[in-house]
Order: C-alpha cells, then structure tokens, then sequence
C-alpha cells in the first residue's frame, strides 16, 4: 500500500509538472505573438504599410486615445486611424519607432500590454533641426480572432517632445 501511494504521488507531482510546463510554454507562444503584432504596429507605422495595419494589427475599430498629443479620443475604424496618420506622415521624410519594455498580462483571449516607444521623425526641408522626437508609454490592449492577436485598444502618454517640434 505504501509503495502504491508513493507511486500514486510521483506521477502527480510529475503530470503537475508536465502540464505546468505547458502551460509556460503556451503562455510564452502568446506573448511571442502578441509581440509580434506591438512590433508590427511600429514597423508598418513607419513603412506607411497602411493595408497591413489595417488588417494585421488592428481590429476593424478601435478605441484610440491620442489626446496627449492633442490628438482624438474615440472610437474609430482601423481605416479611418491609417487615412488620418497617413495624412500626418505626408510632409515627414522618415519615422522610425523604437519599442520595448513591453510588460504583457494575458487572460484567455485577451491581452494588456504596456510599452516603452520612442518615435523619431526626420524632415529634410526643416532649416532648424531636421529631427523631433516623442517620448512616451503606450497602454494597448489586444483581443486574439480567429488565432490571430490584434489590437482593439490604443492609448498614447508622451511624456516630452525634444527637437524642432513644429519642423520650422
């Protein structure tokens, strides 16, 4: 009987340990994809990929809050965010995002994610300073469809703005 319970207790301890480890590693997958999707929001922002944010990383609306920059605070179609950005990035030369930091919470098909992003933007007609830069923290939230992570969630903090801000 001893040697029964002592049998009985190891293979709990090890299929505890098993599914343990499965569930890190499923875990793990999930955060590798929903950073996968944060870093194509940066990417596809800066190559002007607006067909693949629409559909990669954005649900078909999305609650975007960009009113640290004196941007919108609403509800919007992913189309209507890369037509407005679009619009903003036609008198810019290059962007380039730098994100990181990224602290992700996942419960079931949901995610939070916090993020470090600088985003640098670079004019070559500007005569005083041909470079700005935003420094800020991005609260997004994520919602996985049809196996796929995308964000249905934005919030912008700029904590400063350095550089020639107005591209005089």
């Amino acid at each position: 009987m001893k040697s029964f319970t002592l049998v009985t207790a190891i293979t709990l301890l090890v299929i505890g340990t098993l599914t343990n480890s499965i569930t890190t590693m499923e875990t793990q997958n999930e955060t590798q994809k929903i950073t996968q999707t944060i870093n194509k929001l940066f990417v596809y922002t800066d190559e002007q990929e607006w067909e693949k944010l629409q559909h990669q990383v954005f649900t078909e609306e999305v609650w975007l809050d960009m009113s640290s920059l004196g941007g919108p605070k609403e509800t919007m179609k992913a189309t209507d965010i890369t037509s407005m950005w679009a619009e903003a990035y036609t008198s810019i030369d290059a962007v380039n995002h730098l994100g990181g930091n990224y602290i992700i919470d996942i419960e079931d098909d949901h995610a939070k994610v916090f993020a470090y992003a600088t985003a640098t933007q670079y004019k070559e007609a500007a005569t005083e300073g041909k470079t700005r830069e935003f420094v800020g923290t991005y609260n997004l939230e994520l919602r996985k469809e049809n196996g796929q992570w995308k964000l249905y969630s934005f919030q912008y903090n700029l904590k400063y703005m350095t550089g020639n801000i107005e591209f005089k």
